[in-house]
């Protein structure tokens, strides 16, 4: 992207926020608006694909602190026109003799953080040594899923379809025609800036001949146009590792944004959502689930079959058991993640469920046994402190 077309273009504007939207203002604009015009949502549509594209541009831009920065800080300097060729021109009115990639400006950063502030330390050349040019890497792509829970528990491989900026695949991301390869620029000998000395100051500038990129293409790729970059659907299959949890990110390295010229592209971050289970529920690595009894059951002891990740297994309820116990199968919840690797365990909450209605027989049986419950000296409410 050329300066002219970076100051140009107000991302904030593009993703309807301020600009002085938080991170997760700028996130949730952009899921809104990348799900209402994503190609897929709007096939045919040329004018949804450009908006599509132009929101996906000021999401990568905007949603990376530190390219933020840049472009806040970017718009803000350059605003007033008060930068030219050769350095700061006070007075003048600035403005540019020619656009150049600010993108790779900013990749030439010295062993600072590759902001504004080595910009300008480069610019005055403050007796730093500015390294050989380095493409671009490209910018990092979120994107979601939804899982079921059991899937997440034990793992799953998904494929994600995706639309966003990748390598191109006629020159496979150098930019130049197949045949052919970028060559060294002449004139700044791949530096991607020129340095030139007025008085007592050392000034350094984009090169005329490469425009900041260090390399000049003879013979561009048709597809690309000598960018490397081309727009395209593409399908990801991604594995979910087992034990995954509701609003995780998944980092797939290489998986991002193309990098400009055959740079290394930025990483895919997968945020995975988790549906609810209709039997388990989770507590870390354990897995939970609520067992319905009877009060005989509790009473008498007995032996009831649950369900787990891998198949049913049989629980032993102990004579006596009080109503809301958790019983603990050891071994049978989510996989732990770590070197420790085994799995949680199950905790089964034992419930009574009180029949709503009785036939005679179970009636009578019910009330000669509430009778020699009395008799046996059994008081349900001994020792309550509300007696």
């Amino acid at each position: 992207m050329s300066q002219r077309e970076w100051i140009e273009k107000d991302f904030y504007k593009e993703l309807g926020v301020s600009s002085s939207a938080s991170q997760d203002e700028i996130k949730k604009a952009y899921r809104k608006l990348a799900r209402d015009l994503h190609p897929d949502a709007n096939p045919g549509d040329t004018k949804a694909e450009e908006r599509f594209k132009s929101v996906s541009e000021a999401h990568a831009v905007l949603s990376d602190p530190a390219k933020r920065k840049e472009y806040d800080e970017t718009r803000k300097l350059f605003a007033g026109g008060g930068y030219g060729r050769g350095g700061f021109t006070p007075g003048a009115g600035g403005g540019f003799s020619q656009d150049f990639n600010i993108g790779d400006i900013f990749g030439q950063a010295n062993a600072g953080d590759g902001g504004l502030g080595d910009l300008l330390g480069g610019l005055f050349n403050r007796g730093g040594t500015r390294t050989a040019s380095r493409p671009r890497r490209g910018a990092d792509v979120e994107t979601e899923t939804t899982l079921g829970f059991r899937e997440a528990a034990q793992g799953v491989t998904v494929p994600l379809r995706m639309t966003s900026p990748s390598p191109c695949t006629t020159c496979h991301g150098s930019g130049a025609k197949p045949g052919t390869s970028p060559r060294v620029c002449p004139v700044c000998n791949g530096n991607g800036v020129i340095s030139r000395n007025q008085g007592a100051f050392g000034f350094s500038e984009p090169c005329d001949e490469c425009r900041g990129s260090g390399s000049i293409i003879d013979d561009p790729c048709v597809d690309c146009h000598g960018s490397g970059i081309q727009n395209r659907t593409r399908t990801i299959t991604v594995r979910i590792p087992p034990g995954v949890s509701d609003g995780q990110k998944i980092r797939l390295a290489g998986q991002g944004e193309a990098g400009l010229r055959g740079a290394p592209s930025g990483d895919l971050y997968v945020t995975v959502h988790v549906s609810q289970d209709k039997v388990f529920g989770r507590n870390g690595d354990d897995l939970t689930l609520v067992l319905p009894v009877s009060y005989s059951e509790l009473v008498l002891g007995t032996t009831v079959s649950v369900p787990t990740l891998e198949g049913r297994v049989g629980v032993k309820v102990p004579p006596g058991t009080a109503d809301g116990r958790i019983l603990r199968v050891r071994g049978r919840g989510v996989p732990k993640r770590g070197p420790g690797g085994g799995a949680g365990d199950l905790l089964v909450t034992v419930k009574v469920a009180v029949p709503q209605k009785l036939d005679d027989n179970a009636a009578e049986a019910l009330k000669r046994y509430a009778e020699a419950e009395k008799t046996s000296g059994f008081d349900p409410r001994a020792g309550w402190a509300g007696a």
